[in-house]
Protein backbone atom coordinates (compact mmCIF):
# COMPACT_ATOMS: atom_id res chain seq x y z
CA UNK A 1 0.00 0.00 0.00
CA UNK A 2 2.90 2.28 0.60
CA UNK A 3 4.25 1.39 -2.56
CA UNK A 4 1.11 2.54 -4.47
CA UNK A 5 0.27 6.38 -2.85
CA UNK A 6 4.08 6.98 -3.12
CA UNK A 7 3.48 6.00 -7.09
CA UNK A 8 0.24 8.23 -7.47
CA UNK A 9 1.60 11.20 -5.61
CA UNK A 10 2.01 14.54 -7.91
CA UNK A 11 5.84 14.84 -8.48
CA UNK A 12 7.23 17.70 -5.83
CA UNK A 13 8.21 20.84 -7.40
CA UNK A 14 12.17 21.41 -7.74
CA UNK A 15 13.63 23.73 -4.87
CA UNK A 16 15.73 26.10 -7.25
CA UNK A 17 12.63 27.02 -9.14
CA UNK A 18 12.18 30.84 -9.22
CA UNK A 19 8.62 32.19 -8.18
CA UNK A 20 6.44 33.40 -11.34
CA UNK A 21 6.13 36.79 -11.44
CA UNK A 22 2.52 38.62 -11.04
CA UNK A 23 1.04 39.59 -13.89
CA UNK A 24 1.23 43.42 -14.66
CA UNK A 25 -1.38 45.67 -13.68
CA UNK A 26 -3.25 47.31 -17.52
CA UNK A 27 -2.46 50.64 -16.31
CA UNK A 28 1.23 49.67 -15.91
CA UNK A 29 1.54 47.78 -19.07
CA UNK A 30 0.22 50.96 -21.03
CA UNK A 31 2.06 53.61 -19.29
CA UNK A 32 5.58 53.02 -21.07
CA UNK A 33 3.78 52.90 -24.51
CA UNK A 34 1.42 56.09 -23.61
CA UNK A 35 5.23 58.02 -22.73
CA UNK A 36 7.01 56.29 -25.96
CA UNK A 37 4.25 58.72 -27.70
CA UNK A 38 4.79 61.81 -25.69
CA UNK A 39 8.68 61.63 -25.75
CA UNK A 40 7.92 60.85 -29.70
CA UNK A 41 9.25 63.66 -31.71
CA UNK A 42 7.80 65.40 -34.24
CA UNK A 43 8.56 64.52 -37.74
CA UNK A 44 10.85 67.36 -39.17
CA UNK A 45 8.85 70.27 -38.50
CA UNK A 46 10.49 73.64 -38.34
CA UNK A 47 8.91 76.37 -36.81
CA UNK A 48 7.99 79.14 -39.68
CA UNK A 49 7.39 76.39 -42.39
CA UNK A 50 4.41 76.11 -44.08
CA UNK A 51 2.99 72.57 -44.82
CA UNK A 52 3.93 71.26 -48.07
CA UNK A 53 1.25 72.11 -50.81
CA UNK A 54 -1.15 69.28 -52.10
CA UNK A 55 -0.46 67.88 -55.57
CA UNK A 56 -3.42 69.06 -57.22
CA UNK A 57 -2.59 73.09 -55.57
CA UNK A 58 0.87 72.64 -56.65
CA UNK A 59 -0.09 71.84 -60.48
CA UNK A 60 -2.42 74.40 -60.50
CA UNK A 61 0.12 77.66 -59.15
CA UNK A 62 2.56 76.54 -61.52
CA UNK A 63 0.38 76.28 -64.58
CA UNK A 64 -1.06 79.97 -63.88
CA UNK A 65 2.96 81.10 -63.02
CA UNK A 66 3.90 79.75 -66.92
CA UNK A 67 0.68 81.44 -68.39
CA UNK A 68 1.97 84.71 -66.83
CA UNK A 69 5.75 83.94 -67.82
CA UNK A 70 4.08 83.66 -72.00
CA UNK A 71 1.77 86.73 -71.61
CA UNK A 72 4.79 88.99 -70.47
CA UNK A 73 3.97 92.39 -69.64
CA UNK A 74 0.61 93.59 -69.54
CA UNK A 75 -1.43 97.02 -69.48
CA UNK A 76 -2.36 98.24 -65.95
CA UNK A 77 -5.73 97.42 -66.07
CA UNK A 78 -5.31 94.09 -67.45
CA UNK A 79 -3.00 93.01 -65.03
CA UNK A 80 -5.49 93.87 -62.42
CA UNK A 81 -8.44 92.51 -64.27
CA UNK A 82 -6.19 88.93 -64.45
CA UNK A 83 -5.46 89.80 -60.66
CA UNK A 84 -9.22 89.21 -60.18
CA UNK A 85 -9.25 85.62 -61.79
CA UNK A 86 -6.34 84.39 -59.62
CA UNK A 87 -8.50 85.19 -56.57
CA UNK A 88 -8.54 82.00 -54.57
CA UNK A 89 -8.52 83.49 -50.68
CA UNK A 90 -11.80 83.87 -49.25
CA UNK A 91 -10.34 86.73 -47.24
CA UNK A 92 -9.92 90.95 -48.93
CA UNK A 93 -6.67 89.86 -49.74
CA UNK A 94 -4.07 93.16 -49.89
CA UNK A 95 -3.21 94.01 -53.45
CA UNK A 96 0.66 95.33 -53.54
CA UNK A 97 2.77 97.05 -56.06
CA UNK A 98 6.46 96.21 -56.10
CA UNK A 99 9.22 98.28 -58.04
CA UNK A 100 12.41 97.17 -59.29
CA UNK A 101 14.86 100.54 -59.35
CA UNK A 102 17.91 101.28 -61.16
CA UNK A 103 19.61 101.86 -58.01
CA UNK A 104 23.14 101.09 -56.25
CA UNK A 105 21.78 100.11 -53.24
CA UNK A 106 25.75 100.25 -51.80
CA UNK A 107 24.98 104.67 -51.89
CA UNK A 108 23.21 106.26 -49.52
CA UNK A 109 22.35 108.89 -51.75
CA UNK A 110 20.51 106.66 -53.88
CA UNK A 111 18.16 105.57 -51.74
CA UNK A 112 14.38 106.22 -52.26
CA UNK A 113 11.94 106.99 -49.43
CA UNK A 114 8.55 109.52 -48.82
CA UNK A 115 5.52 109.30 -48.59
CA UNK A 116 2.27 109.43 -50.80
CA UNK A 117 -1.38 109.88 -49.62
CA UNK A 118 -3.28 107.49 -52.31
CA UNK A 119 -6.79 108.85 -53.85
CA UNK A 120 -8.57 106.04 -53.24
CA UNK A 121 -7.14 104.91 -49.66
CA UNK A 122 -5.37 101.57 -48.73
CA UNK A 123 -8.69 100.32 -47.71
CA UNK A 124 -7.49 99.34 -43.71
CA UNK A 125 -7.24 101.41 -40.74
CA UNK A 126 -4.01 102.60 -39.63
CA UNK A 127 -3.25 103.45 -36.29
CA UNK A 128 -1.40 106.40 -35.50
CA UNK A 129 1.00 107.87 -32.67
CA UNK A 130 1.90 111.22 -32.03
CA UNK A 131 4.85 112.26 -30.52
CA UNK A 132 3.84 115.94 -29.39
CA UNK A 133 3.08 118.45 -26.80
CA UNK A 134 1.14 121.25 -25.77
CA UNK A 135 -1.29 123.13 -28.30
CA UNK A 136 0.07 120.40 -31.19
CA UNK A 137 -1.02 117.46 -28.94
CA UNK A 138 -4.46 118.86 -28.29
CA UNK A 139 -4.60 119.28 -32.56
CA UNK A 140 -3.37 115.94 -32.88
CA UNK A 141 -5.84 114.42 -30.70
CA UNK A 142 -8.79 116.40 -32.55
CA UNK A 143 -7.65 114.73 -35.96
CA UNK A 144 -7.99 111.62 -34.32
CA UNK A 145 -4.71 110.49 -33.34
CA UNK A 146 -5.08 107.28 -31.76
CA UNK A 147 -2.19 107.87 -29.33
CA UNK A 148 -1.02 111.21 -28.53
CA UNK A 149 1.98 111.78 -25.80
CA UNK A 150 5.19 113.64 -25.21
CA UNK A 151 7.83 112.77 -22.68
CA UNK A 152 5.65 110.36 -20.99
CA UNK A 153 5.06 108.61 -24.50
CA UNK A 154 8.86 108.27 -25.57
CA UNK A 155 9.13 106.39 -22.14
CA UNK A 156 6.12 103.94 -22.54
CA UNK A 157 7.71 102.87 -25.75
CA UNK A 158 11.28 102.34 -23.65
CA UNK A 159 10.18 101.12 -20.68
CA UNK A 160 6.89 98.93 -21.52
CA UNK A 161 8.17 98.36 -25.19
CA UNK A 162 4.51 99.87 -26.74
CA UNK A 163 4.24 99.36 -30.14
CA UNK A 164 0.47 99.09 -30.78
CA UNK A 165 0.61 101.59 -33.95
CA UNK A 166 1.51 101.18 -37.25
CA UNK A 167 2.76 105.02 -38.01
CA UNK A 168 5.02 106.85 -35.60
CA UNK A 169 4.49 111.20 -36.17
CA UNK A 170 6.79 113.86 -34.16
CA UNK A 171 6.81 117.13 -34.00
CA UNK A 172 10.22 119.40 -34.75
CA UNK A 173 10.52 119.88 -30.97
CA UNK A 174 9.92 116.45 -29.70
CA UNK A 175 12.62 114.51 -31.94
CA UNK A 176 15.15 115.81 -29.57
CA UNK A 177 13.64 112.93 -27.39
CA UNK A 178 12.40 110.80 -29.83
CA UNK A 179 15.56 110.14 -31.75
CA UNK A 180 16.45 108.51 -28.52
CA UNK A 181 14.07 105.72 -30.04
CA UNK A 182 16.00 105.39 -32.87
CA UNK A 183 16.94 101.37 -31.54
CA UNK A 184 13.20 100.26 -31.43
CA UNK A 185 11.78 102.11 -33.67
CA UNK A 186 14.15 102.17 -36.48
CA UNK A 187 14.30 98.22 -37.37
CA UNK A 188 10.30 98.62 -37.44
CA UNK A 189 10.29 101.08 -39.96
CA UNK A 190 8.30 103.29 -37.54
CA UNK A 191 10.59 106.50 -36.57
CA UNK A 192 9.50 109.51 -37.85
CA UNK A 193 11.58 111.23 -40.24
CA UNK A 194 10.98 114.58 -42.69
CA UNK A 195 11.43 112.12 -45.74
CA UNK A 196 8.49 110.46 -44.74
CA UNK A 197 6.50 112.93 -43.57
CA UNK A 198 6.51 112.16 -40.03
CA UNK A 199 8.07 115.17 -38.79
CA UNK A 200 6.28 118.12 -38.56
CA UNK A 201 7.90 121.41 -38.89
CA UNK A 202 7.43 124.13 -36.62
CA UNK A 203 5.24 125.72 -39.58
CA UNK A 204 3.48 122.96 -40.55
CA UNK A 205 0.37 121.34 -39.61
CA UNK A 206 0.09 118.31 -37.24
CA UNK A 207 -3.15 117.72 -37.78
CA UNK A 208 -3.07 117.37 -41.63
CA UNK A 209 -0.61 114.95 -41.42
CA UNK A 210 -2.24 112.62 -38.54
CA UNK A 211 -5.51 113.40 -41.04
CA UNK A 212 -3.11 112.42 -44.03
CA UNK A 213 -2.35 108.95 -43.05
CA UNK A 214 -5.14 108.14 -41.49
CA UNK A 215 -6.37 108.41 -44.78
CA UNK A 216 -4.49 106.04 -45.92
CA UNK A 217 -0.96 107.70 -46.49
CA UNK A 218 1.86 105.34 -48.29
CA UNK A 219 5.34 104.92 -46.95
CA UNK A 220 7.98 103.20 -49.06
CA UNK A 221 11.22 102.75 -48.71
CA UNK A 222 13.99 100.90 -50.76
CA UNK A 223 15.09 97.54 -49.70
CA UNK A 224 18.69 95.87 -49.64
CA UNK A 225 17.55 94.76 -53.16
CA UNK A 226 16.89 98.13 -54.66
CA UNK A 227 13.05 97.39 -54.55
CA UNK A 228 10.54 99.02 -53.30
CA UNK A 229 7.25 97.61 -52.50
CA UNK A 230 3.35 98.94 -50.40
CA UNK A 231 -0.15 98.11 -50.38
CA UNK A 232 -1.93 100.50 -52.15
CA UNK A 233 -5.17 98.94 -51.73
CA UNK A 234 -7.99 95.40 -51.73
CA UNK A 235 -8.95 93.38 -53.38
CA UNK A 236 -12.79 94.79 -52.77
CA UNK A 237 -11.91 97.98 -54.75
CA UNK A 238 -13.04 99.00 -57.85
CA UNK A 239 -10.92 98.47 -60.74
CA UNK A 240 -10.58 102.01 -61.91
CA UNK A 241 -9.53 102.55 -57.87
CA UNK A 242 -6.85 100.26 -58.07
CA UNK A 243 -5.49 101.70 -61.28
CA UNK A 244 -6.04 105.31 -60.17
CA UNK A 245 -3.65 103.95 -56.61
CA UNK A 246 -0.78 102.18 -58.08
CA UNK A 247 -0.64 104.74 -60.97
CA UNK A 248 -0.36 107.77 -58.57
CA UNK A 249 1.96 105.86 -56.50
CA UNK A 250 4.36 104.88 -59.40
CA UNK A 251 4.20 108.21 -59.91
CA UNK A 252 5.57 109.22 -56.99
CA UNK A 253 8.40 106.98 -57.00
CA UNK A 254 9.33 107.86 -60.26
CA UNK A 255 9.49 111.62 -59.55
CA UNK A 256 11.43 110.69 -56.00
CA UNK A 257 14.56 109.37 -58.60
CA UNK A 258 17.76 110.40 -56.90
CA UNK A 259 20.36 112.99 -59.00
CA UNK A 260 22.90 110.46 -58.36
CA UNK A 261 20.93 107.42 -60.15
CA UNK A 262 21.88 107.68 -63.83
CA UNK A 263 20.46 105.95 -66.59
CA UNK A 264 17.07 103.69 -66.55
CA UNK A 265 15.31 104.20 -63.15
CA UNK A 266 12.41 101.75 -63.12
CA UNK A 267 13.18 98.58 -64.96
CA UNK A 268 9.74 96.74 -63.72
CA UNK A 269 6.42 96.77 -62.33
CA UNK A 270 4.27 94.04 -61.03
CA UNK A 271 1.46 93.79 -58.87
CA UNK A 272 0.10 91.24 -56.78
CA UNK A 273 -1.64 89.80 -54.39
CA UNK A 274 -1.70 88.33 -50.59
CA UNK A 275 -2.20 85.16 -52.19
CA UNK A 276 -1.25 85.36 -55.80
CA UNK A 277 1.92 85.82 -57.81
CA UNK A 278 2.92 88.43 -59.20
CA UNK A 279 1.68 89.96 -62.83
CA UNK A 280 4.50 92.01 -64.67
CA UNK A 281 3.02 95.71 -65.90
CA UNK A 282 3.94 97.89 -69.15
CA UNK A 283 4.19 100.89 -67.71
Amino acid sequence: MAKDEKKDAAPAAPVDAAPAAPAPAPEAAAKPEAEAVLVAPKKNKKPGVPPRRGKKLRNHLANIEKRLREAGSMPLKQAVAELRKLKRAKFDETVEVHINLGIDVTQSDQMVRGAIGLPHGIGKSVRVAVFAQGENAAKAKAAGADVVGGADLVERVTKENFLEFDVAIATQDMMGQVSRLGKVLGPRGLMPTPKAGTVVPATGDVASAVKEFKAGKVEYRSDKTGQVHAGVGKMSFDDDKLVANIMTFVDQVRAAKPAAVKGVFINGVSVSATMSPGIRVAM
